[in-house]
């Protein structure tokens, strides 16, 4: 699971800051999952921001390669509304008799490959309460916006982590990877 955050804890991805070398680091991490694994809005919110060629002009020549590699990239959807995806995706769930979020996610982390890259904030919050989330990571910008989403609200049981992996950049903002304590 990655995300951005900012250091009071807000997730809207309209609160972050964004530079040349964070998309990098997302294009980067993007680039070494089989595939992403999205609820519905935040695909929807990707769709639209990130699906096809931008038009001249439209965005930074340094966003394209994070551009191509999520444009490019596999993706499950996971929906209880949409009835169809696009966009290189396949609804994981969504419609009566598709199963539970659960076994269909553990019968993805049991192919063979690199694994599954989440983001978003609903779908996550139900995989950590499933345990299903094998690492953490969040870039923490240095930023404070007052306000939410915020990260894992309403999660029934506390998880303990162990950091893994630090990594500051020019921005001020940090990435940090943690486990799950088993």
């Amino acid at each position: 699971y990655s995300i951005n955050v900012t250091l009071d804890g807000c997730v809207d991805h309209r609160a972050g800051s964004t530079d040349e070398e964070l998309h990098r680091f997302w294009a980067e991490k993007l680039a070494q999952a089989d595939a992403l694994l999205f609820g519905r809005v935040i695909y929807e919110m990707m769709e639209a921001a990130w699906r096809g060629p931008a038009r001249p002009g439209e965005r930074p020549d340094w966003m394209e390669p994070f551009a191509r590699t999520i444009d490019a990239a596999k993706k499950y959807v996971v929906s209880s509304t949409l009835d169809r995806v696009d966009w290189n995706a396949e609804l994981l769930l969504g419609t009566p008799g598709r199963g539970d979020l659960g076994q269909a996610v553990e019968q993805l982390k049991r192919e063979p490959g690199k694994g599954l890259f989440v983001g978003g904030v609903k779908l996550p919050l139900a995989l950590a309460e499933l345990g299903l989330i094998d690492e953490y990571e969040l870039v923490v910008h240095p930023r404070l916006v007052g306000h939410g989403p915020t990260l894992f609200a309403g999660l029934l049981k506390h998880i303990d982590l162990k950091l893994v992996s630090r990594l500051e950049f020019g921005s001020g903002s940090v990435a940090m990877r943690y486990e799950p304590r088993r």
